[in-house]
């Protein structure tokens, strides 16, 4: 099992025509896995959006940004998202964690009927300035990579590759996980992604690579074998979540002093839990009126 840590590549072709980023992102689908208790078939489309969401995170030039991929495909799966900062760290949850196994044949996910293709793959990028940019696109077919690459062709008219899996082992535990962007910059050729496909096409699936042991840097390599590549910058990424005793402090400020009061006058502790992961902030009514009457000086 990889033990390694997880990790972003930057590269791009010498001729400056084409703009790559690829992830491992093994032990945050994993951390994912673990936090939210999902089921293969869950596993793997969140594992899927998470990669998604570091590899788009990390284009972020702002570094105290944010970009957050919200999928709502119609399918049992429910809402999926995701979100992650400039470094390309990411966090995210699905809706419906514990549906069942579905396959398309013995032994091969069925992500896209889990996740629904009635639907929009909204992108938010949040620069911290007056209002993000949201965009939104129609699904194609749920499977999420094909689907990325569409967003940024019709709403960001970017031409773009995408490749994303998670391979589940039969006890439900990950073996591999990870993708890649491809993207066209300006100037370059726009037969070029023709081109792009068919080496995406030839290479063979991210988990197929990713089993046989190649980085992401390998996979880079075997993927555009045929152009010369320059790598650009290389970190770890994790699983993040920026939640704290703080943050849920100012939610429960947010709720008003007549719902607080109410909460109050049970006389019960209350217990607030994180979305993104499993950590859990208990208040006692004697915090709570303490949080309350800070609010109120």
């Amino acid at each position: 099992m990889n033990q390694l840590p997880d990790v972003l590549i930057r590269a791009m072709t010498r001729d400056g025509f084409v703009k790559i980023t690829a992830v491992d992102t093994t032990e945050i689908t994993r951390r994912a896995r673990e936090i939210h208790q999902t089921t293969a078939v869950a596993t793997a489309a969140l594992g899927r959006v998470l990669a998604a969401a570091s590899m788009i995170g990390n284009m972020q030039k702002k570094e105290d940004g944010s970009i957050t991929l919200i999928i709502k495909g119609g399918g049992p799966l429910g809402t999926l998202l995701a979100t992650a900062d400039p470094e390309g760290n990411p966090r995210g949850y699905v809706e419906n964690p514990q549906v069942a196994l579905m396959e398309k044949y013995q032994g091969k996910l069925d992500v896209g009927a889990a996740v629904g293709s009635q639907g929009t793959l909204t992108l938010i990028r949040d620069l911290h300035m007056r209002e993000p940019y949201v965009g939104t696109v129609e699904l194609l077919g749920g499977e999420i990579a094909e689907d990325v690459a569409a967003y940024f062709v019709e709403s960001e008219q970017v031409p773009t590759v995408c490749a994303l899996g998670v391979y589940m082992n039969r006890d439900q535990s990950v073996e591999v996980s990870g993708g890649y962007l491809l993207q066209l910059l300006p100037g370059a050729p726009e037969e070029l992604i023709d081109r792009l496909e068919a080496a995406v096409q030839e290479a063979g699936t991210v988990t197929n690579l990713m089993q046989q042991g190649l980085t992401p840097r390998d996979v880079i390599l075997r993927v555009l074998k045929d152009m010369d590549v320059e790598f650009l910058e290389e970190q770890p990424i994790c699983y993040k979540c920026y939640c704290s005793r703080e943050r849920v402090e100012s939610t429960l400020i947010s709720l008003g002093e007549k719902d607080l009061r109410e909460i109050i006058a049970d006389g019960e502790p209350i217990s607030v839990g994180c979305q993104f992961c499993d950590v859990t902030y208990t208040f006692t009514p004697e915090e709570l009126a303490d949080l309350l009457n800070h609010a109120l000086e």
